[in-house]
Formats: C-alpha cells, structure tokens, sequence
C-alpha cells in the first residue's frame, strides 16, 4: 500500500513537469491577466506548544565530584629577549614665569600728573609675613575755563603683619592717607573777579586707622575690627569703630552661621553751612544676623533674618528694625543656567569719611545719619553661553529710607560764612525715602587666553518723597573693557565707560526778597573712553602708557565741576625680590 501511494505520486509529477514543459514550447508568449484581490492576505501564527515539564537526570554519575590530584613543575626558561627601554617625547614647553614678591611703579604725564607706587611683602618666617603698599596720586590741574586752583594731592600708605597656620590665621593692619583738593567749581558769571581772588578753595582730609583679622579653624569662623579716626582742615573730626565676629557650624548636615555687627560712629563739625551753630552726630548700631543653609540636589538656599538696633547719642531717635535676608539659586541646566533670587536689608550706617570719598567736593557741614534699606528684592539668571562666556542679568526693586543723595548748596551774598566752599562751589548732603527699579545685565567673554571682554550696563528708575529729584543719580550706566596679549612682550586694552544725565539744582539767597527762582540743572550724559599699551622689556623691567578721555570731553561729573581733558601717562613697572 504504502509502495503503491509513492508510485502514485511520482507519476502525478512527472506528468505536470511534462505538460508545463510542452505549453511552453507551443507558445512562448504568457500573455497578461487581471487578478482581482478580493481579500487582503491576512497570516496567522500558530500557537505554540512548549515543554512545561523539567526534564530530571537519573544518572547518579552526574551529582559525583572527582578529587583531582595536580602538582606543578616549576623549572626557569632560558630567554634572550631584552625589552628596549621607552623614551619620553619632546613637549615644547613655554618658560615658567617667574614670580616676584615686590614692586615699584612711576608714571608722569600732562597737567603735571605724577603716579607712584611701591608694594613690599617679605616671609618673616614659614608662617609670619609683613607687607606695606605707599601709593601717590597727583595733579597740577589746569582744567579749561577754571578759575581757581583744581591742583589734587592723595597719597596712602598701608601696612600689615600677619600669620598663617592650619588652625589659626591673624594680622594687624595699620594705614595713614593724606588728601588735597580744591572747590574749584563755580557758576559761570556768578561772582565778581575780585570776590574769586579771594576765594581759599582748600581743603585738606586726614585719616589714621588700625585694624586687624582673626580666623580660626572652628566655631569663629572670622572676626575683624577697625577703628579710623578722620578729620579735615576746618576742625571737623570723626571716630568709628567697626567689629564683626562671624560664627559658622553645622547642625544635622545643615549650616549654621550667625553673623555679629557692632559700628560705633561719632563726629562733629565746627560749623553749620550758615556758621551760626556746631553739628554733632553719634550711633551705635549693633546687629544680629543669624542664617541657615540648605542644600539639596541643584537648590540651594540661604535662609536668614537680621536684627539691629540703632542707639542715637545726639541728634535723631532709637530704632529697632527687624529685615529679610533670604537668597536662593537653583541650576536649571547645570552651570549653563542659574537662576537666583533674593530678598536683603541692612541698616547702612554712612560717614563722613564715606561721603568725602564718593564725593570730594561735599562742605564741612553735613548731616551724618544711617540708611534703613527696607527690602532689595531681585531675580536673574546667570551662567554660560559657552566654555569661554558668560552672562548675568537681573532685575530689582530696591526700597531705602534715610538714603543720602549729593545736592548743590545754596549761594547766599549775604552769608556771614566766607569760606571757600560757601560759592555755589559745593554739596551737602540731604536724605529721602528712595524706591529704585533697576535692570541690570552683563555679559564676559574669554575668546582665547589672549583675548577677554566685558560688557555691562544698569538702567535704574528712582521715586521720591521729599525732594523733587534723585540729585546725581544717573539712570543710565554702561562699561565695556577689552584686553588683548598681542604677543609675549606686548599688550593693550581699552575701556569704555558712559553715564547718563543727572538732576541737580542752582539756588541763591540775595539780601531783598524776592530772592531768584531756582534753576534746575540737568546735567548731560558724558562717556569716557580710555587706553593702555605695555611692553615687557624684560621679566623684572615693563614699560607702559596710558591714555584717558581720549575723546578730549570737557564733560562734568558733578555741577560745576569739569574734569580734565585728554590725559597721557607713560611710565614703567619693575619687580623685585630682596
């Protein structure tokens, strides 16, 4: 049977192959024929059966271990093979620059300018270490269209001891610094040639302080104080004495510090702007300033409160005041973006010494009180756009009451006062609730280790209560800087500032009434373009020269108060070890 079917099917085969092949000889042409798909061809898959049973061994040799018994010759292999030793490549390497403890600088240039320095440090031992630094800055003046004598004389000389070891770091800090200057700036046709002859527009500042730092590798993290003493040539003098201890530990893997503030300030001046009165004024404020700092994954936040207390010994009141010091940073893309915010206020205690520096030409009879900065809240961002560059922007919205602002004194002929700064040729201080929006952005670039740049600008809006300005505050600032290492021996840069108008006001008091209107002044947006080239004759010797407002602009900084046109400086720069 099963012989037979095989037969059967063998011949089924043989009879198909022959009438395929017969068709095509008879006609090679196949034709062509429509197929109509009634039903797309839709495959299965079949289930699968699988084998749900483990198989088990019944072979009792496969559970037995033999013990395998194995000793090892060992016996040395005569060799001839002698490994080349390596050779390190060649690496061009530039030369270490050498690094000198000392210099000295001298410039000279045009309106009599003289520029000096000397820096000295010297390791007394493996941990103690003295340093000073003598500085000199000069001018003979000879700015265009002044009157009086504009000549200027700052010279300082700071000196410092201290010590460094792992658990202890110390110094003492002792500094004097001199000052001349002259209130050259008077209104044009204000006063009579015979009156500006005799006019002594002279005023000379004195300061002395000690000092020191103390940093210690536990609880008190660091503590500084400083006591200054600075008085004038009019008999105004003034104390103050600043210490802050800072306390840092950890509680719970949470930081812990809390920051101490006492600042102690008193002064007095001979003389009110009329000379009818003396000025006497004196706080002790003594702050509390405890925070805490969390960290978690890519947040960190500084949560803190500030406590002071403001004690009046002469004019004003006792205060207590109680501010927000909280600041947060949260990386949003790692370092390439950071955001951050905030919200701080302090009690900012101001001085005379203070104003004098930020504002040369303020008269010997001003009003000294703190500033209570409520709140500064603001939010940015910063980070990287590159490897080489970087930016920062920000927005704020600050509120500050008792801020100082610089405002031109009144000029009264009649005045028993006659002293040089009594001309409508200087500023007094006065004080208002200030509320100031501001923008600020920024951008830094490393094009190469040759080449940086800087850019940055702040727009800033002010409200006030009392006065009718923000006097000589500009809402307007930019700056741009470029640095640039031509070669090994030669480099430059330049930079760019601009400062966008300011409110001032011109008032005079006459002997009849009605006395005249006052004149609001508004002066105009200035900007400053300044230059430098060195060259590195040697690694001890470089010589160098300078040139500001290259742009030769007779702006004015303050009311009345031009400054000097275009200014060359050329000098050298060595370094030295004893």
């Amino acid at each position: 049977m099963k012989k037979t079917f095989q037969y059967t099917i063998a011949a089924v085969l043989f009879l198909g192959s022959f009438q395929k092949t017969t068709a095509q000889k008879k006609d090679d042409n196949i034709g062509t024929e429509v197929v109509n798909v009634v039903k797309p061809y839709t495959p299965t898959i079949s289930d699968a059966f699988k084998v749900k049973e483990t198989p088990t061994l019944d072979d009792d040799d496969t559970s037995k271990k033999e013990n395998i018994k194995y000793n090892i010759f060992s016996f040395p292999v005569a060799s001839t093979f002698a490994p080349a030793k390596g050779k390190a490549a060649n690496v061009d390497k530039s030369p270490e620059e050498k690094i000198y403890s000392n210099y000295m600088t001298l410039a000279a240039g045009n309106f009599g300018t003289v520029n000096a320095e000397l820096f000295v440090t010297e390791n007394v031992s493996n941990t103690d270490y003295f340093g000073g630094m003598l500085r000199h800055n000069s001018t003979q003046g000879g700015i265009k269209d002044v009157v009086l004598d504009d000549k200027m004389f700052n010279t300082s000389l700071d000196l410092t001891y201290g010590s460094r070891t792992n658990a202890m770091s110390w110094n003492a800090d002792l500094g004097y610094k001199h000052q001349i200057y002259n209130w050259y700036g008077t209104y044009p046709g204000l006063l009579p040639d015979a009156t500006l002859e005799g006019i002594d527009e002279r005023q000379t500042y004195h300061t002395l302080y000690v000092g020191g730092r103390l940093g210690l590798d536990n609880i008190l993290k660091e503590s500084t104080l400083k006591f200054s003493r600075f008085w004038d040539a009019f008999g105004s003098a003034e104390n103050r004495f600043v210490a802050k201890p800072s306390l840092e530990f950890d509680i719970v893997e949470q930081k812990i510090k809390a920051d101490f503030i006492v600042d102690y300030i008193s002064g007095s001046f001979e003389q009110n702007f009329d000379k009818t009165a003396s000025i006497k004024y004196g706080f002790t404020n003594v702050g509390f300033q405890p925070s805490i700092k969390i960290h978690k994954d890519d947040l960190t936040m500084n949560l803190g409160v500030g406590f002071f207390y403001s004690a009046a010994q002469e004019a004003g009141e006792s205060k207590f005041f109680i501010y927000p010091q909280v600041t947060a940073a949260y990386k949003v893309v790692g370092d390439l973006m950071i955001f951050y915010a905030g919200a701080e206020g302090a009690l900012r205690q101001n001085s005379y010494s203070d104003f004098v520096q930020e504002n040369f030409f303020v008269s010997p009879t001003l009003n000294v009180a703190p500033t209570d900065q409520k709140f500064d809240i603001y939010a940015g961002l910063k980070g990287k756009l590159a490897s080489s560059i970087s930016y920062n922007i920000r927005g704020s919205y600050k509120n500050e009451e008792g801020k100082a602002l610089f405002k031109s004194n009144i000029y009264n002929n009649s005045n028993a006062n006659t002293d040089g700064y009594t001309y409508a040729n200087s500023f007094e201080v006065v004080y208002d609730r200030v509320k100031t929006i501001s923008f600020f952005g920024e951008l830094k670039a490393d094009f190469s280790k040759n080449v940086s740049f800087g850019i940055n600008g702040t727009f800033s809006s002010y409200s006030t209560d009392i006065e009718k300005e923000a006097w000589n505050l500009s809402g307007i600032k930019l700056a741009s800087t470029l640095d640039v290492n031509i070669t090994p021996k030669w480099y430059a840069g330049t930079s760019l500032f601009f400062v966008g108008e300011r409110k001032d006001i011109f008032r005079q008091a006459t002997v009849t009434l009605p006395f005249p209107a006052d004149e609001n002044i508004t002066l105009k947006s200035y900007f400053d373009l300044n230059a430098h080239v060195g060259y590195k004759f040697s690694e001890r010797m470089t010589f160098f020269l300078k040139g500001n407002n290259l742009a030769n602009q007779n702006y004015q900084q303050w009311f009345n108060y031009p400054v000097q046109g275009l200014q060359i400086l050329g000098g050298a720069s060595y370094k030295f070890d004893f």
